[in-house]
């Protein structure tokens, strides 16, 4: 099945490879990428495949033998055997990580296998995820396990299939090979199986790749492996430019500092338009660090990411994110800032001052009409542009916020609110409106106070008597934060649930009329009303997807998986391919635990699973203790 691949392994031509065959962690200075050999896996086994992924490669879904297919896949795509033409690498590069210069970091997981040539000439560089050791392992193993392969396997494709430039997972392939991981670093270590994951993308470079020329940093002291390799940073701007960016190196083929000024301009633009899209889909990523930026505007690297639930702007999906680098709200500014790390590697090639009023003058600009555009989009907002509109959004993400309202299912309500206003109509709406909104018991769930009294005292004390201490041992967001959630929580012992229900109504009752005439100058632009609603319902539900990879729902998934049933992956992959699109039943999509082969313990998870939740539903209370980190 695997011999229609055909590869052309462009950037290894392109770029230095390094000489050396040593094996263990080292230092790779002079290259952008080392040989390495994929570790075998034990009785490697498929946990799923996403056929629109693979087709990329000119895979086709497996007509005759599927189990065989199956059996193929894992041996290749699990490392244990390598693709003819294939030539595996680890590529360096370095980062910025929460705000510090880290220094040299590269492929310390994930290998190049090579590129292979889609059905349409189309180049697509192919990468285990998980392989095992390289140059770049630093103190770890260089695998992954099952929880975190299937979630980075099922977001992949559920990000291609919300419409959001993403790199691709193809497969994700299992084992009975084990490491030790503490998952919550708490001292309570356990066996896990190593997984690996089939990425695809036009390219894995990022950011980082770029830093590998940092002389010592000033605050770190920590350099490149690269520093004075100028040639080096020429080539691989070359090699990005004229392969990713083909008509931009057409344009300024002359002139290398034009020619730069418009790749960053453009991959300017590209992030800008790409965190739109992330902060549209309430979609948090988590490790939002330079080597986590993709050099063409790509998602790339998905750990401890999180679809937001009930709306917070300040939501954190990332439990090791202990200042909220990386909130929800944060992303725009931060994804700004990785661009200036990015001017910053590109000099001489791109100088400062050229690279940074670039950056000034286009990113703000292009998110904020990307994010508008999509925003309008979002409510059905389809004739007119008028000024007030982001003035309207604000309104209903505030609105949002004051009740807890969950951000996908409102938005997807929304396509059903009439614009007559007929009283009943809108109680009913309103009743809709408020079920997606946080029971009390959730609120206090959320704001249940995270310090021990005697600690925040002895910490309030400390930032009076001493705050160079202070500043070393706590923040001052941290503990305003703090102080704010006890304020809520005592709030909410006083609430009863129907002061609640009626308080969100007024809220919500009041955005509505908003919304209500914005819709009713939108219907006197046009002659023909019920053509109009209906390409607004249209517009809508395109745009405000039904499903998304919420927690629970991977990790019941991650839980059936664990116990041997990989059913529930492959339900939830069909599932978020039609993301926009009602499934008729929770039956529909779910595949037979017997067909799949499963053990007595499966079948009982796999029982479990179908008894659950709708996969449109609110999450339920026991995802909120769900710590990703």
């Amino acid at each position: 099945w695997l011999s229609a691949l055909r590869f052309d392994n462009l950037a290894l031509r392109s770029l230095p490879v390094d000489a050396s065959e040593a094996g263990g962690p080292r230092a790779v200075p002079g290259a952008c990428f080392c040989r390495v050999r994929p570790s075998p896996l034990q009785n490697p086994r498929l946990v799923a495949m996403s056929l629109p992924a693979l087709a990329l490669l000119g895979l086709e879904a497996p007509v005759a033998d599927r189990e065989a297919a199956e059996a193929e896949a894992a041996l290749y795509f699990g490392g244990n055997r390598l693709l003819a033409g294939s030539e595996p690498a680890a590529h360096c590069y370095c980062g910025h990580q929460f705000g510090s210069f880290a220094g040299q970091l590269g492929d310390g997981a994930a290998m190049y296998l090579g590129e292979v040539l889609g059905p349409r000439g189309e180049r697509w560089e192919i990468q285990l995820k998980g392989a095992g050791l390289t140059p770049f392992s630093r103190q770890a193993d260089g695998r992954k396990v099952l929880r975190s392969s299937i979630r980075e396997f099922l977001c992949s494709e559920a990000m291609f299939h919300l419409g959001i430039p993403t790199t691709r997972a193809g497969t994700c392939v299992t084992s009975d090979s084990k490491v030790i991981r503490d998952i919550f670093y708490d001292g309570n270590p356990k066996n896990e199986r190593c997984t690996v994951v089939l990425r695809i993308a036009s390219t894995f470079i990022r950011f980082g790749s770029f830093e590998i020329f940092k002389p010592p940093d000033e605050y770190t002291g920590r350099k490149g492996p690269s520093v004075n390799r100028n040639d080096i940073r020429i080539q691989m701007l070359d090699y990005v430019i004229s392969t990713f960016y083909p008509e931009i190196q057409e344009a300024y083929s002359d002139n290398s500092v034009q020619r730069n000024a418009a790749f960053f301009k453009e991959i300017t633009k590209r992030t800008a338009r790409l965190v739109a899209e992330w902060q549209c889909v309430g979609f948090c990523h988590g490790v939002l660090n330079t080597d986590n930026m993709s050099i063409v505007g790509l998602t790339i690297d998905y750990g401890p990411f999180g679809f937001m639930d009930r709306y917070d702007p300040e939501h954190i999906c990332n439990g090791s994110d202990n200042t909220g680098r990386y909130a929800y709200n944060k992303q725009p500014e931060i994804c700004k800032w990785n661009l200036g790390k990015l001017a910053e590697a590109l000099v001489p090639e791109l100088p400062l001052e050229i690279s940074e009023l670039i950056l000034e003058e286009e990113y703000d600009a292009e998110f904020e009409k990307h994010y508008l555009q999509k925003m309008r989009k979002k409510l059905g907002l389809i004739q007119l542009e008028l000024e007030d509109d982001s003035k309207l959004v604000a309104e209903l993400l505030e609105t949002m916020h004051l009740t807890g309202g969950d951000f996908t299912n409102i938005f997807y309500l929304l396509s059903s609110f009439s614009v007559h206003s007929d009283p009943s109509k809108l109680e009913d709406f309103l009743e809709k409106v408020t079920s997606q909104c946080a029971s009390l018991e959730e609120l206090k769930v959320a704001f249940r106070p995270q310090m021990d009294p005697r600690q925040l005292s002895m910490m309030l004390m400390l930032a009076q008597s001493n705050p160079q201490l202070f500043a070393l041992i706590g923040t001052k967001d941290n503990i305003n934060k703090e102080l704010e959630r006890i304020e809520q929580f005592s709030k909410l012992q006083q609430l009863t649930a129907d002061d609640l229900l009626s308080r969100n109504k007024r809220h919500w009752k009041e955005w509505l009329e908003k919304y209500r005439v914005r819709l009713q100058k939108e219907i006197e632009s046009v002659s023909d009303a019920d053509a109009w609603n209906a390409d607004r319902v249209k517009v809508m539900n395109s745009n405000n997807p039904k499903y998304i990879l919420r927690n629970y729902i991977a990790q019941n998934a991650i839980e059936a998986a664990e116990n041997g049933d990989f059913s529930e992956v492959r339900n939830v992959l069909k599932l978020l391919e039609n993301p926009f699109q009602e499934a008729e039943s929770f039956g529909e999509v779910k595949e037979d635990a017997e067909e799949e082969g499963a053990t007595a313990a499966a079948a009982a998870c796999a029982r479990e699973t179908s008894s659950r939740l709708p996969y449109c539903s609110k999450p339920p209370l026991w995802a909120s203790e769900l710590c990703v980190t």
